[in-house]
């Protein structure tokens, strides 16, 4: 700060010198000191006389400050930051991020009353946060109509019509804003998994015109998994008096209602509902199913004719609505990437027979690439790794005749799984006698076999030597819950897939065929259970979500694990 107040000339101001001197001869000619350095946006430009106020509306229309130590002589260049023009201030104060701007409000009481400017904040708002521009003006012009209005059922006129969510933004200043809303709550925003037993989920908050919303994304209707997401607001921020930010729960079909945000520790925050009376519907619990049977599954119970799937449907519709959005969220991030990898990795919907559509992320790590359950079911919860691809195996699939034969590809794929366990048990010999008093190395299918020496595998020769596309067909007996599956591949892999039985019971992995489709598609065969499981690509540019490091990225998938476990 002292550095900041020589470089601004603090001194040559008229008031600000004089308060110097003052203090240094108090000091007794002590050299500059260092004040407070709180960092809270809060305090830059608060509190205000009747006169700084003036003084701030003449900086804001751009029009110089009359006093003739600020405007410095004619013809002479300034010499201080405190003798350019106003404006210009505006623009370089603009261009410094929000958190330095308290600091800067202490070193006089010029800078203090130009970060008063609400062009200052406005572009704070806009780089940091990805605020739109004209927020006042949102009602009139009607952009992006999810900002603006959420669509409500009511249940007594069975159509839909839509509420108007935003309240009077008309006085709103950019700086409250900024400080009361977007930076209070910036440690909320990215992607979360919330903890929903067995089913988890997929949150991502984000700032959504003059809101912090958090909506909760969820697959298409089973089996469409081309379809893009579907999504719903869970529970929503903003400010509805000035320096007062507001929290409201989103569930159900009442419309917006109070509710509570805590932020436990870090990446780790639980939102409560303070009226869940707004998330019971007229009709009692038969309405709500119905509710919740058409939005989860785009269908009714009659038209599920499959016992066990209507068994697994209203488990979890009993299981997920008792929290009533009162829930404990936990940040993951998405993959990182690398010039290596098979297809850039990233979230996927995907096939699991009766318990529909569910999200996985893929990621690669050295000669593996893992599939993680961001959703989840009974038998193999969120969290876990539902296949592992050991792309050091390709596998050279029969022609198109013979591959509809299963046996035929049954028996190429346990070869493959024989090679895989020769190697393992020969890496274990190896490593006992070069380091016989150590004990054993974990295996090359394990957590510490994923070296970086060779990121790739040894797939890269065999994608070089293979044709753009190979026919593909499922053998005959392969159930796939959408047979609107691509008819050509580009490379398949030895991979296991995990299986277990309800309330992941006797988990075993088990051998299956990888397939690359293309890059945003790809298929995994379970030999075992005789399916076929499709993943296409979730498409969304999600902000906040990258990793730090590599490191934060595996302690992530070790913390969702070690939690689903």
């Amino acid at each position: 700060m002292a550095v900041c107040a020589r470089l601004c000339g603090v001194g040559p101001a008229r008031g600000c010198r004089r308060r110097g001197a003052a203090r240094e001869q108090r000091r007794g000619g002590a050299g500059d000191s260092e004040p407070d350095t709180d960092t809270d946006p809060e305090e830059a430009g608060g509190g205000s006389s009747e006169e700084d106020e003036e003084a701030a509306e003449r900086i804001e229309g751009g029009r110089p400050l009359s006093h003739p130590a600020e405007a410095g002589p004619a013809g002479r260049a300034p010499l201080s930051i405190l003798e350019l023009p106003p404006e210009l201030l505006v623009q370089i104060f603009g261009s410094l991020p929000g958190t330095d701007l308290p600091s800067l409000a202490r070193v006089c009481t010029t800078f203090r009353r130009i970060l008063r400017t609400d062009t200052i904040w406005r572009r704070r708002c806009r780089e940091e946060y990805g605020v739109c521009e004209n927020l006042r003006k949102l009602e009139i012009t009607g952009v992006s109509c999810r900002d603006v209005y959420a669509k409500r059922i009511n249940p007594r006129v069975k159509s839909g019509r839509f509420m108007k969510i935003l309240p009077d933004y008309e006085h709103m200043e950019y700086r409250d804003v900024y400080t009361c809303l977007l930076h209070r709550y910036r440690h909320i925003l990215g992607l979360w998994q919330p903890d929903i037993g067995p089913y988890g989920g997929l949150l991502n908050v984000v700032v959504d015109g003059l809101f912090i919303i958090g909506w909760m994304y969820l697959p298409p209707h089973d089996p469409h998994v081309d379809d893009p997401m579907r999504f719903k607001p869970l529970f929503r921020i903003h400010l509805m008096e000035r320096k007062a930010a507001t929290v409201e729960c989103m569930y159900g079909h009442k419309g917006p209602h109070n509710g509570h945000i805590q932020i436990v520790k870090k990446d780790e925050f639980s939102t409560k509902c303070n009226q869940t009376d707004h998330h019971r519907m007229s009709g009692g619990r038969q309405e709500e199913f119905r509710t919740w049977l058409r939005e989860e599954w785009g269908r009714t119970l009659e038209d599920i004719f499959h016992e066990h799937m209507q068994e697994l449907i209203l488990m979890k519709f009993i299981y997920t609505s008792q929290y009533d959005n009162c829930l404990t969220y936990r940040r993951i991030y998405l993959p990182p990437s690398s010039p290596d990898d098979l297809i850039k990795p990233g979230l996927f919907k995907g096939t699991y027979g009766s318990h529909g559509l569910e999200i996985v992320m893929l990621s690669f790590h050295g000669k593996k690439a893992k599939g993680t359950k961001i959703t989840g079911d009974p038998n193999i919860p969120a969290g876990q790794q539902t296949v592992e691809i050991d792309l050091a195996h390709p596998l050279h699939l029969p022609d198109i005749e013979n591959l509809r034969d299963f046996s035929e590809l049954s028996r190429i794929v346990l070869e493959v799984q024989e090679q895989v366990r020769r190697e393992e048990q020969e890496q274990e010999h190896r490593q006992e006698e070069e380091n016989p008093s150590q004990p054993a190395a974990k295996p090359v299918g394990g957590e510490g076999a994923e070296g970086e020496d060779n990121p790739a595998g040894a797939e890269g020769s065999t994608q070089d030597k293979a044709p753009a596309s190979l026919p593909f067909v499922l053998p005959m007996g392969v159930i796939s819950r959408n047979e609107d599956y691509p008819r050509t591949c580009r490379i398949c892999y030895y991979g296991t897939g995990l299986i277990a039985g309800h309330g992941f019971t006797s988990p075993e992995r088990t051998p299956g065929v990888f397939v690359l489709f293309d890059d945003d598609r790809f298929g995994f065969i379970w030999l075992e259970l005789k399916s076929f499981s499709l993943y296409s690509r979730i498409k969304v540019a999600f902000q906040n979500a990258e990793a730090p490091s590599r490191e934060a990225f595996d302690e992530m998938l070790k913390n969702i694990q070690s939690l689903a476990t």
